[in-house]
C-alpha cells in the first residue's frame, strides 16, 4: 500500500514522461481557466467587500448569449460584440437595481443579493435558451479545431489546437488586466477602492462607476471563460458547476490576491490532473477531480487562514 502511495506514482511518471507532460498541459488548460473565473471573483470583492456568487452563472449566460444571437443569424464577431453590450447593461442593472439600495448593508444582506442575482440569471437563461446543451460556435469564431502532435523523448503529446488559443488568450487577457489595474487611471482607482474604501471616496472616486466596471470586467472574463469552457464541452448549465472550482482557487490564493487566483489557479489545475491520473484512478477509482481541490485548499487553510496569498489580518483589541 505505501509502494502504491509514495513511490510507484512517481515512477511511472519516470518510466513515461510524454504522458507525464500530457497530464500537466490538460491541467494548465484547466488552471489558467479557473484562474480567470476567480479573477472576477477576486475584482469585485476588492472594489466592494461583495462575494459574487453569481460569477459562475455569468459564465453561462455570457456563453448562451453568444450562442443564441449566432443562432439569429448574426455573424460570430457581431454577435460577441452584441453579448459584450449584453454583459455591459447587465453591470448597469445589477448596480443601479441591486447594489445602489444596498449601500452600507452588512455583507451577509450583499452576499444574498448576488444569490438572487445568480437565480434570475439561470431563471432568465432557461426561459430565453432553454435547458438543453449547445454547441459553442467554435469554427464560426475562427478558433482552429486540430491538434498539434509533438515527439517529447520519443513519445507523443498531443496539444488541441482550441486549448493552445484557449491558454493564449487567457494569458492575453490577465496581462492586459494588469496593465489595466497598474498603469491607467481606473484601474489605479479600483485597486484604490480596494485598499481603502474610506479614503477613495474621500478624494472623489465614484463608487457606483467602479462598481459598474469591475462587474463589466468581470462579465468580459465571464465571455472568454464561456467560449474556451464551451468549445471543450459544449453550452449548458452545468458549466456554473465547473465554475465553482474557482472556489477553492479563492481558498488557496486568497480572495483579495490578484496573484494568488493566477498562482493559484494554475496550481489547483495541475495538481488535481496529477492527483487524478496517478493516485486517484489506481487507488481510488477515480472521479477526484470533484473534490481534490477543495481538499487542497481546506488543508492549506489550515495552516494559513488567510490563503498563500491573502494578507494576514491583525486587530487590536
Amino acid at each position: 500500500m505505501l509502494n502504491d502511495i509514495f513511490i510507484k506514482p512517481f515512477a511511472d511518471m519516470a518510466a513515461a514522461p510524454d504522458f507525464l507532460l500530457q497530464v500537466l498541459w490538460e491541467g494548465l488548460v484547466s488552471g489558467i481557466l479557473y484562474a480567470l473565473i476567480a479573477l472576477g471573483f477576486v475584482l469585485i470583492y476588492r472594489s466592494s467587500r461583495i462575494f459574487n456568487f453569481a460569477q459562475g452563472i455569468m459564465v453561462v449566460f455570457a456563453a448562451l448569449t453568444l450562442v443564441g444571437l449566432h443562432a439569429l443569424g448574426i455573424p460570430a464577431w457581431i454577435s460577441v460584440a452584441l453579448t459584450l453590450a449584453v454583459m455591459f447593461a447587465l453591470a448597469v442593472t445589477i448596480e443601479r437595481v441591486v447594489l445602489r439600495p444596498l449601500v452600507g448593508q452588512p455583507d451577509i444582506i450583499l452576499f444574498m443579493a448576488t444569490i438572487g442575482i445568480t437565480l434570475f440569471l439561470i431563471g432568465g437563461g432557461e426561459i430565453i435558451f432553454g435547458g438543453e446543451n449547445k454547441v459553442m460556435i467554435t469554427e464560426e469564431l475562427g478558433i482552429p479545431t486540430g491538434s498539434v502532435l509533438l515527439e517529447p523523448w520519443g513519445g507523443l503529446l498531443i496539444l488541441e489546437q482550441k486549448d493552445i488559443t484557449a491558454v493564449l488568450v487567457a494569458a492575453a487577457l490577465v496581462v492586459a488586466l494588469l496593465v489595466f489595474l497598474n498603469r491607467t487611471r481606473m484601474g489605479r482607482a479600483i485597486r484604490a477602492l480596494g485598499d481603502d474604501h474610506q479614503a477613495a471616496l474621500s478624494v472623489g472616486i465614484s463608487l457606483q462607476t467602479v462598481w459598474v466596471l469591475v462587474w463589466f470586467i468581470a462579465g468580459i472574463i465571464a465571455l472568454v471563460t464561456g467560449i474556451a469552457w464551451g468549445a471543450r464541452a459544449g453550452v449548458s448549465f452545468a458549466l456554473e458547476v465547473i465554475a465553482y472550482k474557482a472556489l477553492p482557487v479563492l481558498m488557496l490564493g486568497g480572495l483579495e490576491s490578484i496573484t494568488g487566483a493566477i498562482i493559484g489557479g494554475l496550481m489547483i489545475g495541475m495538481l488535481e490532473k496529477l492527483f487524478e491520473i496517478y493516485w486517484g484512478q489506481p487507488l481510488l477509482g477515480g472521479n477526484t477531480e470533484t473534490w481534490f481541490a477543495f481538499v487542497l485548499a481546506l488543508v492549506v487553510l489550515l495552516f494559513r487562514p488567510q490563503g498563500l496569498f491573502g494578507e494576514r489580518i491583525i486587530e487590536r483589541v
